[in-house]
C-alpha cells in the first residue's frame, strides 16, 4: 500500500512527461483518476496505518510508515491534489502542454507524499530533492518569458542552499551513530552530533517553509501558474518544512537552544510577513505573504511543543490557502489581473467564486467558529508556558491577518470606484469554467467546518491521534481575547478600506522588506565577485604557472635539442666506436696456436719481470 501510495502519482506522472504533447488530451483525465485513486489509498493507509522498512545500504535503510500525523497529512495532500488537478482542467486550454504540467503536479504530489511518510533520513533526502527540482520546473513552467523562467531559478536556488542543511544533518548523523539513519534515533545523538543535526533540519526547513529571512523566493513563486500556486502554498512545498520540524520535535526538545529559536524564527515571521501582507496591491502577492506568516504559527507551534496545535493549523491552512489561491486565479483566468485596485466588484460579477472567496478569507482572519480561529487559539496557548512574550507576539500577527484578509474581502465586494483596467497580464475569457468552480464550494466547507476542532472533546481526540500526548486547551478568555482581537482588526481594515479606498502604499513593505534586494546586493554580488575573482586568479596566477612551467620545459627540450644532443652523441659514438675497435683488436691474438700462447705468455712473463726490476 505505501509503494502504492507514493508510486501512483509518480509513474503516471512520469509517463505523461516522457508521453510529451501526443497525452495533452487525455492528461486532465488521467491525472485526476489518478487523484481519485490516491485519495482512497490515503485514506485506507490511515485507517489501516502501514509501515515498511528495506535495506538501502548496510545499516542505512529506506523507511516509510504512516501513524497519526502522517495519516492526517497523506489525506490532506491527496484532498488538495485532488482540487487542484481538477481546477487545473479548466486552467489550461488546449496546444498549453497540459501532459508535461499534469505530470510535474502527479510528481510533484508524490514527493511530497513520500516526504510525510518518511522515516529515516534517506527517503526524506529523496523526496526532498524531488519536490525541489518539481517546484522549480512548476514556477518556471511558462518558461518562454524571461521572468518566470528566473523567478524559478530564484526559488530553486534559495531553496537549495537551505536545503543544504538536511544533508549536514545526514552527515552528522551518520556521524554521530544515529540507528539507520531513523528519525526516531536523532533526538537520542551524543552532544554535538545532536546539535549540529538539529541546526541543519531547521535550516533547511526555514528555507523550505519560506521563513525569514528566505522569504522572498515566495513572493517569486508567484510567477507560476496559479494552480501550482495552490498546492506549493498549502499542502506541499511550504508546508514541507514545517511538517519536518513538527516531525522533529522531540530533536527540538533534546537540543536546549533549539525550542526558543525555532519558536522566535515563527512568530517573527507571522508578524512581520503579516505586515507584508497588509500593504500587497497584488492579490497573489497578499496571499503568498499571508502564507509565510501563516505557516510561521505552525513553526511556532514546532518550537513550543504544540505538535498538534501545528498539524490543525496545517491542515486548516491547507484547506484555506488552497481555496484562496484557486478563487485569485479564477479571477485572473477570467479578467486577466490580479491587481486588487482593479479588482473591485469582482465578488458581484461571480457570485460562486466571490462567495467561497469569502468564506476562505474570513476563515483566514481567524474570525470565530471558523477552522483558523481555532487552531490559532491552540498555537497560542501552547506558548504560554514556556514564554509568555510569544503569546503577544503571536496575537499581534493574528491581528494582521485578520486585516489582510477583511482588507481583500472589502475590496472584492465593494463597486468599482472607477474604470477596473482588466486583461494587463493577459486577455481574459471573462467566464469561469466548471471544472474551476466546482470545486471551490467542497474546499470552503472543509476550512469552515474545521471550526469544530475548538470543541474541547474534539480537540483531545484529535490531540491524542496526533502526538499521542495531552496538550493544553485555551480557557475560555484565551478564545475570547483572540477572538476579540480578530474582530477589532477586521472592523479596522473595513473601515479604512470604505473611508480610505485602500492602505497606501508602503515601499519596504510592499517589496517585501527589500529581502531580494538585500540577499541580490549583499550575498548573490559579492559571491558572484567572489567567484569571477578566483577564476582570474584560477586562469591568471594557477594556470598561468601551469602554463609557464611547461614553456620553460619545452624550451630547456629545444636547447638540449639543439646545442648538446651533438656533443652528448658524438661521445656516445665515440665510445661505442673505441670498445668496437677494442673488440676488433682482442680477437687477433686469439689464433687457436699453441707456440704463438706460449710467445704471448714469455713476452707477458718477461714485462712482468721488468716491471718488478724497475719498482
Amino acid at each position: 500500500m505505501l509503494w502504492s501510495l507514493f508510486g501512483l502519482p509518480l509513474v503516471v506522472g512520469v509517463a505523461l512527461l516522457l508521453a510529451g504533447h501526443r497525452a495533452d488530451h487525455h492528461a486532465a483525465v488521467v491525472s485526476i483518476t489518478t487523484s481519485v485513486v490516491t485519495l482512497g489509498m490515503s485514506i485506507a493507509a490511515a485507517i489501516i496505518r502501514p509501515a515498511m522498512s528495506v535495506p538501502y545500504l548496510r545499516g542505512i535503510t529506506f523507511g516509510l510508515r504512516v501513524d497519526g500525523l502522517s495519516a492526517v497529512l497523506v489525506v490532506t495532500v491527496a484532498v488538495v491534489t485532488l482540487a487542484v488537478l481538477v481546477f487545473a482542467a479548466g486552467e489550461f486550454g488546449a496546444g498549453e502542454a497540459q501532459a508535461r504540467y499534469h505530470g510535474l503536479m502527479l510528481v510533484f504530489a508524490s514527493a511530497m507524499l513520500l516526504t510525510v511518510t518518511a522515516t529515516t533520513l534517506v527517503t526524506l533526502l529523496m523526496a526532498w530533492e524531488v519536490m525541489s527540482a518539481m517546484s522549480y520546473a512548476l514556477i518556471g513552467f511558462h518558461w518562454r518569458q524571461r521572468r518566470r523562467a528566473a523567478s524559478g531559478t530564484v526559488a530553486f536556488l534559495v531553496t537549495r542552499a537551505a536545503d543544504l542543511g538536511l544533508y549536514v544533518a545526514a552527515g552528522a548523523a551518520l556521524a554521530g551513530g544515529a540507528s539507520g539513519l531513523t528519525l526516531d534515533a536523532l533526538a537520542g545523538l551524543p552532544d554535538g552530533w545532536r546539535d549540529v543535526v538539529a541546526g541543519g533540519v531547521i535550516l533547511a526547513a526555514a528555507g523550505k517553509s519560506a521563513q525569514l529571512p528566505f522569504s522572498f523566493w515566495l513572493a517569486r513563486a508567484m510567477d507560476g501558474p496559479s494552480s501550482t500556486s495552490a498546492l506549493l502554498h498549502s499542502a506541499t512545498m511550504v508546508a514541507a518544512g514545517s511538517y519536518l520540524l513538527l516531525r522533529l520535535e522531540p530533536l527540538l526538545a533534546a537540543t536546549p537552544w533549539a525550542p526558543p529559536l525555532v519558536a522566535w524564527l515563527g512568530a517573527i515571521t507571522a508578524l512581520a510577513l503579516g505586515a507584508v501582507a497588509v500593504v500587497q496591491t497584488d492579490l497573489k502577492q497578499l496571499l503568498a505573504a499571508s502564507t509565510c506568516s501563516q505557516v510561521g504559527f505552525m513553526v511556532l507551534a514546532a518550537g513550543a511543543g504544540g505538535v498538534a496545535a501545528g498539524s490543525a493549523q496545517l491542515v486548516a491552512h491547507a484547506l484555506t490557502k488552497s481555496l484562496l489561491f484557486l478563487t485569485a486565479g479564477a479571477w485572473l483566468m477570467a479578467l486577466g489581473t490580479k491587481h486588487l485596485p482593479d479588482l473591485t466588484g469582482v465578488a458581484r460579477r461571480y457570485p460562486v467564486v466571490g462567495t467561497t472567496f469569502t468564506v476562505g478569507a474570513v476563515t483566514l482572519a481567524g474570525l470565530p467558529p471558523l477552522s483558523l480561529w481555532a487552531t490559532k487559539d491552540q498555537v497560542l496557548t501552547a506558548t504560554v508556558p514556556s514564554a509568555p512574550a510569544l503569546y503577544l507576539v503571536g496575537l499581534a500577527a493574528a491581528a494582521l491577518s485578520a486585516a489582510y484578509a477583511m482588507r481583500a474581502v472589502t475590496l472584492v465586494w465593494s463597486p468599482p470606484t472607477a474604470e477596473p483596467r482588466f486583461d494587463t497580464e493577459h486577455p481574459g475569457t471573462r467566464r469561469v469554467s466548471r471544472a474551476q468552480s466546482v470545486v471551490l464550494p467542497p474546499l470552503a466547507s472543509g476550512a469552515a467546518l474545521l471550526g469544530v476542532l475548538a470543541v474541547p472533546g474534539v480537540w483531545s481526540a484529535f490531540a491524542r491521534l496526533v502526538s499521542h500526548g495531552r496538550e493544553a486547551t485555551p480557557e475560555w478568555w484565551e478564545a475570547a481575547v483572540s477572538a476579540a482581537v480578530a474582530l477589532a482588526a477586521a472592523a479596522a481594515a473595513v473601515a479604512v478600506v470604505r473611508l480610505r479606498g485602500d492602505v497606501p502604499e508602503q515601499g519596504g513593505l510592499l517589496r517585501w522588506l527589500g529581502l531580494e534586494a538585500f540577499a541580490r546586493e549583499r550575498i548573490a554580488r559579492p559571491a558572484v565577485t567572489t567567484g569571477q575573482v578566483l577564476a582570474r586568479f584560477d586562469d591568471q596566477v594557477v594556470a598561468g604557472a601551469v602554463r609557464g612551467t611547461a614553456t620553460l620545459g619545452l624550451r630547456l627540450a629545444r636547447m638540449t635539442t639543439l646545442r648538446w644532443e651533438p656533443v652528448v652523441g658524438g661521445a656516445v659514438r665515440g665510445v661505442a666506436g673505441g670498445v668496437r675497435r677494442l673488440g676488433h683488436l682482442a680477437r687477433r691474438p686469439q689464433t687457436g696456436q699453441l707456440h704463438q700462447y706460449y710467445a704471448e705468455i714469455a713476452v707477458l712473463l718477461t714485462a712482468l719481470v721488468v716491471l718488478l726490476i724497475v719498482l
